[in-house]
């Protein structure tokens, strides 16, 4: 593949890069709104916490795009490389914020016995981003490995973290739904906190991903 090639192609993944995280951000909004919303309704700690987490992918998701945005401007390597190391960071330290209040939600949880009533706008909305977050995710490693962005990847890495999310909420909403265990979201939420940690700590530290 010859130089010239090698930058349009590069360019090419920087605009789908680009478009993904405008469309997780978009996607997140709405996420947060209707989690807040029915969260509230059913006096739902498990889907308020997951309306807390899109606000803070919205805040990883806002602040990447300004990076990316770096890049399509063609700003110097030095430049780009500090902006990278800052979103990285930036994007390691929202996985500690969410690592945190997953563990004091779900504990919250077990130790008041909370049972929240049936929400089902909270089922479909669970299933749905079981559904597009994955998707998102991998086009976001893919166009994170075309451009060598460590912090692309972490943001990849923080919309599996709701895949995960998506899918313990819906194991919980759908259990207490249907059989009164109410208490399989916060132990599965409980699952993710060594993950959630461990991609925090790798972002905190600025190190580079390595690549699957």
């Amino acid at each position: 593949m010859s130089n010239q090639t090698a930058h349009l192609r590069g360019r090419d993944w920087l605009r789908i890069g680009l478009w993904l995280v405008a469309a997780t951000l978009a996607y997140n909004v709405i996420e947060a709104v209707i989690a807040l919303w029915a969260g509230t309704k059913a006096e739902s700690i498990a889907l308020l916490g997951f309306g807390l987490d899109s606000v803070i992918e919205c805040a990883a998701a806002g602040v990447l795009l300004w990076r990316l945005s770096l890049e399509t401007r063609g700003v110097d390597g030095h430049t780009l490389e500090r902006a990278e190391q800052r979103v990285h960071r930036f994007v390691g330290g929202t996985f500690m914020a969410l690592a945190v209040y997953v563990t004091v939600q779900a504990l919250t949880t077990l130790w008041g016995r909370e049972v929240p009533q049936e929400s089902w706008v909270g089922i479909a909305l669970a299933a749905a981003s079981l559904v597009i977050m994955p998707l998102v995710a991998w086009g976001k490693l893919r166009a994170a490995r075309e451009i060598g962005s460590a912090a692309l990847r972490a943001e990849a890495k923080e919309t599996l973290a709701c895949s995960y999310l998506s899918f313990a909420l819906l194991l919980g909403l759908g259990a207490n739904a249907s059989v009164g265990w109410w208490w399989a979201d916060p132990a599965a939420a409980l699952a993710m906190v060594p993950w959630l940690v461990h991609e925090g700590r790798e972002g905190v530290r600025g190190e580079r991903c390595e690549d699957d």
